[in-house]
């Protein structure tokens, strides 16, 4: 065993070990502390330099900074230490560089793993458990998820490792099936090429929960000195084992027993966008037998630059990334394009309208889609037992609790963001009696086989729908149509509100602020009468603002303002974001469809509405910074 001191971080915490540093160090931190002086650099960049150059665990990185320092690449040096790259309840994410306490590099992986191992013995009460650690085709992910393999087995924990890329859904099937304590991804899901994450999971095969993320962010700060065995000793001494084909298989198995049609007439393209989506979505696929599903080729070949995507953003909520693979659709006459993020938790898809148009779908939608299609075979096959459940957060469309409700099913939908909410569900209400569960960011998953959303489970319901629909002579689109009458017109979108320059987060503050205590009661014409304030737990009236109702639902930083129930109904959430002084607002909108020839006028002037109500709130949103 080896301590590795190359792996740089962190924390502004009082440092738990420091060493005398050499002439090198010395003369590199008073240098640092000059830079501070005449401006150079932030007091939080010189504390997160301190660190790095007087504890003991980051020896191997000063050189590199010396080099910097000696250089006066001093705006370099802000940028890689401006900030601890957060451990949040689930993990970390940033981009990558070799050394930094803002950046994704050897050492903030190594932490970060080391974190998480000292956390589980303090719960275990002693060294000892198993761990399983996989990662997606990412630039360096195979490094890192080595690394982290490498500091777990030192930890004394008994240690699986995929043999190379894999989606996160079967990381969180793994963990069940290995019988783990903690699970590992390495990944950055969607972001682009420069970035690169840490996902944590618990036993469940669920992101970490309260309390176990607070204690292991805890640990992960306090990390200095991090033992480390050699990856091929600790293979050969069983302490690190490489697993696969068996772990697939029974993944794979797992997913396709869940089929609820023998439908399979079905054209489609695939995309995995350069990531690991052939390894699950697609295998499902071929499994269950969409043998008319072809995988997009130029999109095929395992890349974490994403080279054929455009912007290089690999993400399937940008309608962008279908462009490319609509050409070969149109070639074919496919029925749909699919396209599943890097780690292929995530999908998004996009349906050809009876034009020949291929037009892709909200996050809301499919979630719609898919409920629908799961409660209809569901109620059909008689399993639709007492007890089922539909779980979605609380910034998902109502229009999947309306569906769910007309078959008497349960919603749980008093959740905040984040699928693991969602996994919590499903463990505290039982994952026999589990059907779906969505959010509006491209996330599903159906069965008890795993805990996060998984794209493989979505695209099979989804083919498994349209095939459906298509033997019926009709499609997707026409099915959200019928809902539409059926339910109302319900629509969705999403915009931020960016505070700039240095007084960004006092802004922020401000402004939600002025949401508590001087809220808009009128946007665009429509009048709101009630708000639901999650962070303070009451609901009040507008126009006064006054309070109204406790709130009994989770705590956290979300407020929804609602106007009168009616025909036509407007609602839009408030939620600031974690890591940067931006706000970001999710808007909802219903309106009563009395016939289906009224359809098309109806989400017409619906969209027209929604959009005025966005335009509004944003007017509203400058002009309290303007006041500030």
């Amino acid at each position: 065993m080896t301590t590795d001191s190359s792996i740089p971080e962190s924390h502004p915490a009082e440092p738990s070990a420091v060493f005398l540093p050499d002439a090198t160090a010395a003369a590199t931190l008073a240098a640092v502390e000059a830079a501070g002086t005449d401006g150079r650099l932030t007091p939080a960049a010189i504390s997160n330099l301190r660190r790095w150059l007087t504890e003991s665990g980051y020896r191997a990185s000063v050189g590199a900074i010396a080099a910097l320092v000696t250089a006066g690449r001093f705006e370099e040096l802000e940028t890689l230490f401006w900030e601890v790259l957060p451990f949040g309840t689930g993990g970390r994410r940033g981009g990558m560089a070799e050394i930094g306490s803002a950046t994704m590099n050897a050492r903030t992986v190594a932490e970060s793993a080391n974190g998480i191992a000292v956390y589980l013995a303090r719960v275990k009460g002693g060294p000892g458990g198993r761990a399983v650690v996989a990662h997606d085709t990412r630039l360096r992910s195979r490094e890192f998820a080595e690394l982290t393999a490498r500091v777990f087995a030192a930890a004394g924990l008994q240690v699986f490792l995929f043999d190379s890329h894999r989606s996160t859904p079967e990381l969180s099937f793994a963990v069940r099936h290995l019988r783990c304590d903690v699970g590992v991804m390495i990944s950055a899901s969607h972001n682009p090429p420069s970035d690169n994450g840490v996902k944590a999971y618990w036993s469940n095969g669920g992101q970490v929960l309260p309390p176990h993320d607070k204690g292991i962010i805890e640990c992960v700060y306090q990390s200095n000195e991090i033992p480390l065995v050699d990856l091929d000793e600790g293979i050969a001494a069983g302490k690190i084992t490489l697993v696969g084909d068996d772990i697939d298989e029974a993944y794979t198995r797992a997913v396709v027993a869940l089929s609820l049609s023998s439908q399979r007439k079905l054209k489609g393209v695939y995309s995995p966008l350069h990531g690991v989506g052939e390894t699950s979505v697609y295998r499902v696929l071929e499994e269950a037998g969409f043998d008319g599903v072809q995988i997009f080729e130029p999109h095929r070949a395992p890349d974490g630059n994403f080279p054929n995507v455009p912007q290089q953003l690999p993400n399937p909520e940008r309608t962008a990334v279908f462009d490319p693979p609509i050409e070969a659709a149109r070639e074919i006459k496919a029925d749909l394009v699919l396209a599943s993020d890097p780690d292929a938790d995530r999908l998004g898809v996009a349906v050809r309208n009876k034009k020949g148009d291929y037009l892709p779908l909200s996050g809301n939608r499919i979630g719609v889609l898919l409920v629908d299609y799961v409660l209809r075979k569901r109620k059909s096959n008689g399993s639709l037992g007492k007890g089922s459940f539909v779980v979605e957060t609380l910034v998902t469309t109502p229009l999947i609790a309306a569906i769910a409700e007309s078959y008497k099913v349960k919603v749980h939908r008093d959740l905040l963001v984040g699928f693991k909410y969602i996994a919590q569900v499903v463990d505290k209400e039982g994952a026999e009696r589990f059907l779906l569960g969505c959010e509006e960011s491209l996330g599903y998953l159906a069965g008890g086989y795993a805990r996060d959303k998984d794209a493989a489970i979505a695209a099979l319901y989804l083919c498994e729908c349209a095939a459906e629909l298509k033997a019926e002579g009709r499609n997707l689109l026409q099915r959200l149509d019928e809902l539409w009458v059926q339910f109302g017109y319900h629509t969705e979108s999403q915009r931020s509100e960016t505070a700039k320059g240095a007084r960004g987060k006092a802004l922020v503050d401000q402004l939600l602020k002025a949401f508590a205590e001087t809220p808009p009661t009128e946007l665009a014409g429509v009048k709101l009468a009630r708000v639901r304030d999650y962070s303070r737990h009451e609901i009040r009236r507008l126009p006064g603002n006054t309070w109204g109702a406790e709130l009994p639902s989770p705590h956290g930083d979300l407020v929804f303002f609602e106007s009168e129930p009616g025909d036509f109904e407007v609602s839009f959430a408030v939620r600031p974001s974690g890591t940067e002084p931006k706000i970001k607002f999710y808007f909802f909108a219903r309106h009563r469809v009395a016939e289906e020839g009224k359809l098309a006028a109806v989400r017409e002037v619906t969209d027209t509405r929604l959009a005025a109500v966005e335009e509004a709130l944003s007017a509203w949103v400058q002009q309290v910074w303007q006041q500030g």
